[in-house]
């Protein structure tokens, strides 16, 4: 009676084991895992997109901000060297060479301004473009900061349902012997899960194959009985 007791037991505590494979199951597969995952992914890609756009916008502003410093040099440099040169006073020969360096220099102002006023735009599509990825980032992150809060919520609830069960299990393993609880754990490894299966008309409840009366005779030759075909624990 103690042996069938123990069986019984065994029985319940894998269909106990069984619904907590299946809330783990549960936990690991939630639909918002996927999305959360792919929700990541988003947005480490559009951060990482404004780390870029924020880079080449600093180097952009860096460029012009030296451009205007070498055009407002210039630009001095320019008045003053005409200035000299309608003073008048020098020789001729030295205001030929005046007319020159104004020349240049005028030269290169009109290109530091046309630089500068190309890098002017390219900084205002390069601005418009952080602000863009800014709003793409924050609104990355609240989708994933949603999907994480619909996650937790989920795993709550099972947690507590696997709490649940692990203190039935606990309950019904002390009363099974340590010999018949080693060789459970060792086929539910093997068995995905399964290591105990009820006869019922003749039908093993683990493989579901059917057993001759000789083969039931053979399987209970075993202790504790064993299923001749999947050597699962027969609970007859």
């Amino acid at each position: 009676m103690e042996e069938l007791r123990s069986l019984a037991d065994l029985l319940e505590l894998q269909a106990v084991d069984l619904q907590i494979d299946r809330l783990l199951h549960e936990r690991e597969s939630l639909p918002a895992l996927g999305q959360y995952r792919a929700a990541h992914e988003h947005a480490e890609s559009v951060s990482g997109a404004l780390a870029e756009a924020e880079g080449d916008l600093r180097q952009t502003s860096l460029a012009l901000d030296k451009t205007e410093g070498e055009l407002e040099i210039t630009t001095e440099r320019v008045g003053a060297e005409q200035n000299r040169l309608y003073a008048g006073g020098i020789s001729a020969r030295d205001a030929d060479y005046l007319r020159r360096e104004v020349e240049m220099l005028d030269r290169k102002q009109r290109e530091m301004e046309d630089l500068a006023l190309d890098l002017m735009e390219k900084r205002e599509e390069q601005d418009a473009a952080v602000t863009d990825l800014r709003a793409r980032v924050e609104e990355a992150t609240t989708s994933k900061e949603e999907l994480e809060a619909v996650i937790k919520e989920a795993w709550r609830g099972i947690d507590v349902q696997i709490a649940t069960k692990e203190a039935r299990k606990s309950s019904v393993a002390p009363s099974i012997p340590e010999e018949l609880l080693e060789l459970y754990d060792d086929l539910r490894g093997s068995k995905e899960g399964v290591a105990v299966g009820e006869l019922s008309d003749g039908i093993c409840g683990g493989c579901h194959l059917r057993l001759t009366a000789a083969e039931v005779l053979e399987a209970k030759r075993s202790d504790p009985a064993r299923c001749i075909h999947c050597r699962r624990i027969l609970v007859t």
